[in-house]
């Protein structure tokens, strides 16, 4: 589970083995969530609030213009952090 982000490069995605449940805006919602299949593409612009998880292990290759970052909206959902 990634919770709602945004990073500051534009970024694409391609699903290379499983599904990636993704969706857009500043909450988690996966009810809102759409699904990403082997071979899907998705892109992302920068500064663009989005979240995702899966449901099985899913491989993705990510792509877009550097440095890469990811910006939680909430710092406590960071996993990069002790708590």
């Amino acid at each position: 589970m990634i919770k709602p982000h945004y990073h500051s490069h534009a970024e694409a995605l391609t699903i290379l083995y499983g599904t990636l449940f993704m969706g857009t805006g500043s909450d988690f919602d996966p009810a809102s969530a759409h699904s990403i299949y082997v071979g899907g593409f998705h892109y992302l612009p920068a500064k663009s609030p989005d979240f995702a998880y899966t449901r099985t292990p899913t491989v993705i290759e990510l792509h877009g213009d550097g440095p890469f970052d990811i910006i939680y909206l909430n710092p406590e959902d960071d996993p990069r952090t002790a708590r």
